[in-house]
C-alpha cells in the first residue's frame, strides 16, 4: 500500500531460498484498526446516586436491618440481605489510603484528560461505613492518611456519570 495509509505499520517480504511461485503473494501488510462501539447500559438500582450527583448532592444507601451505610450505594445489604434506603451524606470525609498514578489507563475521555501523576484516594465519608474510591484533585505530595476532603462537582460534560464528582482537600477547621 502507499504512504497515504496512516495505519500502515510495516511491509516485509519473506526470503525464499528456492524459487517460489507464491512469492508475489507473500508480501504482507500489517495494520492496526481501532474500533469504536456505542451501546446503552442501565445503571440499574443505583441510578439515583448518579442522578443526584448531577444535582450536586451526594447520596448513599443505609440498611434498615443493621444500620450500615454504603458509599458507593448498594441496593441490598451484603451483611443481612435487607433492601437499603437512600440517604444524603454531607460529602465530607477523610482519606484512609491513596495511590499516586503515574500512568493513565485512558479508559474514557475523562480519564484521558487527567495529567499524571494524579491521586486516587479511598475516602471514609462522614456518615458512611465503607470506603469510597475516587479521584483526589490535589498534588501527590499533599495526599496523606487523615487528610480532610470534600466532594466537589464537575461543571462540564463528562463521559461517565461517576466523573460528575471528585474529592478536594478541605480546611479541617471548616465545618462539614
Amino acid at each position: 500500500m502507499t504512504q497515504r495509509v496512516s495505519s500502515q505499520l510495516e511491509i516485509f517480504q519473506q526470503d525464499a531460498a528456492a524459487p517460489d511461485p507464491w512469492a508475489a503473494f507473500r508480501q504482507v501488510e500489517r495494520i492496526t484498526v481501532e474500533l469504536t462501539q456505542r451501546y446503552k447500559y442501565s445503571l440499574g438500582k443505583v441510578s439515583r446516586f448518579f442522578l443526584e450527583l448531577e444535582r450536586g448532592r451526594f447520596f448513599a444507601t443505609t440498611c434498615g436491618g443493621c444500620g450500615k451505610t454504603f458509599a458507593p450505594p448498594r441496593p441490598l445489604c451484603p451483611r443481612c440481605l435487607q433492601p437499603t434506603k437512600w440517604r444524603q451524606l454531607p460529602g465530607t470525609g477523610m482519606v484512609e489510603t491513596w495511590s499516586t498514578l503515574h500512568f493513565s489507563p485512558g479508559s474514557n475521555a475523562d480519564v484521558r484528560a487527567l495529567t499524571p501523576p494524579y491521586v486516587f484516594a479511598y475516602v471514609l465519608l462522614d456518615g458512611a461505613d465503607t470506603l469510597f474510591p475516587h479521584l483526589l484533585k490535589a498534588p501527590p505530595a499533599q495526599a496523606r492518611r487523615g487528610l480532610p476532603v470534600q466532594v466537589a462537582y464537575s461543571e462540564g460534560a463528562v463521559s461517565h456519570p461517576i466523573h460528575l464528582m471528585y474529592f478536594l482537600p478541605r480546611d479541617p477547621k471548616e465545618e462539614p
